[in-house]
């Protein structure tokens, strides 16, 4: 297995980890303020491992260009088969509602991979925390950041 589908492998359960500790607190950033759940876990994954490297925090700028590789495959079929998910929930057997939500997944896996893809090509240059960094895209602050107690796994 290579370095990267390693890291892959490791960022993608550990971000479903913290997903479900955090989850009402990740819905309610993605429904409310349109905060991308994967770039949200990611910037809390970067906040609290540490890498013999250095420093990993990226500037806000450099997390407004991963928003954007993302965006056309969110804008195009993410977000709206998300909506075509929740729409259809109460018409669907438990077994056929998992197989959409197991779809979406796959979809924000992709998500991420492309996410993993950009983020090697960039040199980390921010001066804050990457929570804080990704959600002053969203007129987010510090404060708000330390009142949302996001759970570490």
């Amino acid at each position: 297995m290579s370095d990267v589908t390693q890291l892959d492998s490791q960022i993608w359960q550990w971000c479903d980890m913290s997903y479900g500790q955090n989850k009402a607190l990740c819905l309610e950033l993605q429904d409310s303020c349109q905060v991308n759940v994967n770039l949200l876990l990611l910037a809390q994954y970067l906040d609290i491992t540490l890498d013999v490297a250095g420093p990993r925090e990226y500037s806000v700028q450099q997390w407004q260009m991963l928003a954007t590789a993302i965006n056309e495959w969110d804008e195009r079929f993410v977000s709206p088969y998300r909506r075509l998910r929740r729409l259809a929930k109460t018409r669907l057997a438990e077994n056929e509602y998992q197989q959409m939500l197991d779809v979406e997944l796959m979809m924000e896996r992709k998500a991420q991979r492309t996410i993993l893809n950009q983020l090697s090509g960039i040199l980390p240059s921010g001066q804050s925390s990457n929570l804080v960094s990704y959600l002053s895209l969203f007129g987010l602050g510090d404060a708000d950041v330390n009142s949302m107690g996001m759970l570490a796994p």
